[in-house]
Order: structure tokens, then sequence, then C-alpha cells
């Protein structure tokens, strides 16, 4: 008998030793994921006579009006929505109509038709029941609330880069973010929502729909673009330049009223007394807006009589990425934002957390802040790390603004719904603002525990 328990030990104890070993070994025999779920050949995104990637974006006011996209098959021309108060019998009344205009787009996928349709003249804080037409059919019907009164309290979401993997890895984080918070009323995302480039955009553009999920259904999308939302015409030749991707323009149907020289991707809009501006990074950096958008932005901001001010822009003021720095942003963009206080300043693009001040001392806005939603993480900079406080890699997160007269509540929460960052801003008299941190509750630093990633890019901590 002791001779057995001797055995089982001595086992044990192998097997305990063996552990580490094996682990190593399964993690090098650990394949990178694709960039989609889509194995090479299937057709998944095809359209058809089904309405899809139904999504509602804000109106310039957005009290009295949205504006909805979604996609069918090439034979749905001008189709309707229709539009109604909701009410608890399934028997709402007879419907608005609102004729659609159409765009066509071809892909990968197949020749699709993209519609948009403007719904104007609604009633505030009031719910909507509204669908959109495909051919000989109809998209279920879908509940969206109007904006409030400006002294109506205020929940908004707040995402940044998704890009890659959505389907596989950014579904979670939408769903938590619904789940902390169900009555949002607006998501905004900071651009690079997908990858692109790859001979797949119209699969990455049907992950992210999917990886969205109910959310667009319940709330309006209000999304920046992204450098990767374009893409380079005659790379690597003298003739090379940025072209704003074909999707992006009717993927969503965006308010009209954005800086000359990059209407498509720049616009504002207000939702219960905030003003929210949204700017486009890669147009200033790479195709010589940022002067037109700074002067645009300033009238912007300017002709605000709003409570309080975000802007949402896909490339940092600050970098907390080594080896990036957006000083033609600092240079035109910083001071319009620095002079008239913005609130909150809203990035992506560089797949870290960071959080700081601005260049004034002293002040307790802007607050500038980077996140990442998705899957791809790179690695701070030592610079990130002594001026930025909470800094995080390698953590998937998500943001909830909570706005209720003179208090605006920030959280960003990890992908599990943990607390990693909280502070209010609190506003006083004559607009001034002051800042208070809430550290309790909040999960420690993280930090990449890898030296490379699944590809052996140590300047990534996963992709």
């Amino acid at each position: 008998m002791r001779r057995g328990a001797a055995c089982i030990a001595g086992l044990l104890a192998a097997m305990l030793f063996a552990a580490p070993a094996f682990a190593r070994e399964a993690e090098q025999r650990r394949a990178p994921e694709p960039n989609t779920l889509v194995p090479a050949g299937a057709v998944r995104y095809a359209p058809s006579g089904f309405p899809d990637r139904i999504v509602a974006a804000p109106a310039e006011d957005a009290a009295t009006g949205f504006a909805v996209a979604w996609r069918t098959g090439a034979m749905v021309e001008a189709p309707w929505l229709e539009i109604v108060e909701a009410g608890d019998s399934p028997d709402m009344g007879t419907p608005r109509r609102i004729r659609a205009t159409t765009q066509a787009l071809a892909t990968e996928n197949g020749a699709a038709h993209h519609h948009r349709a403007d719904v104007t003249g609604l009633q505030p804080d009031t719910l909507y029941a509204w669908r959109v037409q495909g051919d000989r059919t109809w998209s279920p019907w879908r509940q969206l609330r109007t904006a409030a009164g400006d002294d109506k309290p205020l929940t908004l979401l707040y995402f940044g880069d998704t890009q890659n993997k959505n389907a596989s890895l950014t579904t979670r984080v939408t769903l938590e973010a619904l789940r902390h918070a169900p009555d949002a009323r607006l998501a905004l995302y900071a651009g690079d929502l997908v990858s692109g480039g790859d001979g797949e955009d119209d699969n990455e553009w049907g992950e992210w729909f999917d990886a969205a999920g109910p959310l667009p259904s319940l709330l309006m999308v209000a999304p920046a673009a992204g450098n990767h939302e374009h893409f380079e015409e005659f790379e690597d030749t003298p003739r090379e330049r940025r072209v704003l991707g074909a999707h992006w323009p009717l993927a969503f149907a965006l308010p009209g009223n954005g800086a000359p020289g990059a209407e498509r991707t720049t616009y504002w809009f207000d939702v219960q007394g905030v003003r929210v501006v949204v700017l486009d990074g890669t147009s200033a950096l790479d195709l010589g807006t940022a002067q037109v958008q700074a002067a645009w932005l300033d009238d912007v901001l300017a002709g605000a009589a709003s409570r309080w001010t975000i802007a949402l822009i896909h490339q940092p003021m600050f970098s907390p990425r080594q080896d990036r720095d957006n000083a033609l942003l600092r240079e035109h963009l910083l001071p319009v934002l620095e002079r008239h206080r913005v609130d909150l300043v809203l990035q992506g693009h560089d797949h870290v957390y960071g959080r700081r001040g601005g260049p004034a001392a002293g002040q307790a806005t802007p607050q500038y802040v980077v996140s990442v939603a998705g899957a791809k993480q790179y690695r701070l900079s030592d610079a990130a790390r002594g001026t930025m406080d909470p800094v995080a890699e390698d953590t998937q997160l998500f943001q909830v603004l909570r706005i209720d007269g003179d208090a605006l509540r920030y959280e960003a929460r990890t992908a599990t719904g943990r607390l990693y960052d909280a502070f209010s801003l609190h506003r006083g008299p004559q607009g001034a603002r002051r800042i208070e941190e809430h550290a309790a509750g909040r999960i420690g630093q993280r930090d990449c525990p890898r030296a490379a990633t699944l590809k052996g890019r140590t300047d990534r901590c996963w992709e």
C-alpha cells in the first residue's frame, strides 16, 4: 500500500513539474486567429432581398430627427421606411412613410444597394417604432427614443477601435456595455471600425454589424472615421494618396454639416444638452484639411449653447503609443479644443488605454482619453506611462458616460465589466469645471504579460 502511494505521489510530482513546460508548448502551438470568422471561399454576407446592416444615426438635432441606413440586394430600388409612435398594442396605427435614396456598391460578396432615409419632424423624448423595406420584405419593427430636453439625464457609450476579429471578440464588449448601460441613448465609435484593405472588406463590415448586435436597434450610433476607413490609392508610387473607402459614406446616414473638404467624415449634433463634434484625423494629417477643420471646429463650438461639449476623433492629440506623434493635430486642432474648454476628447488609434488632462496647468478640461474595444493590442510608450494616469495594455474596454445636469460621470470598464477608470466633471459658475477622481472599486493597472504576439511581433501585445 505504501509503495502504491509513493508511486502516485511521484506521478503527481512529475505531472506538476511538467505542467509549465506543457503550457509553454501549448502556447507555442496556438495559431493566430484569422481576422474574420468567414473561411476562405465561403460566402457569409451576400446581400439579398432582406434588409440588413440597419443603423440609425442622430440628426443635427437629435430630439427631432434621426436618419437610417440599411443594405439590400441590387433588386431593391428606393424602398420605404415606416415610422409610428410606439404603443402597447400591436396595432400602433397607420405609419408615416418616408422614401429612401439608394446607392449601389459592388463588393466581394456581390452587388448591393445601400439605402438612406431621413426622419424629421419628430417629438422630443418620444419612443418611435420603425422598420425598413426590402424586396417584398420588411425588417422587424425597431424602437428608438428621440433625445429629451437639455435638462434630462443622458447616458451614452464610447468605444475605441474595434477593427480586428469583430465578430469573434468585439461582440462580448458590446453585450457587456449594454448590460451596464441599458438606458444608453447614443453610442460613439472612435474610428477604425474595420481593418480593411485585405480583400474581404465587405466581410469585415458584416462582422462589425454582427458585433454591434442589438445596439443599433436600441440607440443611435455616431462614428468617427479612422485611417482604416481610408485606403492607399496608387500605393508606393509618386501618386500615392489616401482615399475614403467606398463603404463608409453608405454604411451610416450621418448629418451633412461637416467641414469643407471633409464633409463625409466630419459632423456635429446636439443631444440633451451636449454638443458632439466629430473630426477626421486622417483627413487632417494626410489630406491637408487640418486648418479647415480647425476653423470649422471653432465655429461649431462658438455656436454651442449646450452645457457640455464632446469631441470625437480617431488619432490622439497625445499619443500613448511609442513612435507616434500627431504634431499637426496639436498645431491646429488642440488650440481650439483648449480655447473652448471642450470637456472630453474621445480618441482611438493606439490600441491601449490612457487618460490625461490638457497642457494648460490647473484646468480640469479637456480630458483626453484613448481607448480600444477590439482585439488588436499595442504597447504603451515610456512617455505615456509618465504623463497619463491611468494607463493599460492588453485590455478590451468600453466607456459609459452619464450626464445629469451639472455633473458628468465617466467610467471605463473592461470586457468583463470590471471598473478600470472613473471620474466626474462638475460644472460651476460661469461654466467653470472641477474634476473629481473616483478610485474606489477600480482594478489595478494592467500591463502586457507577453514578450511577443503569436505571430512573433514584439511591438504588439496581441493581434
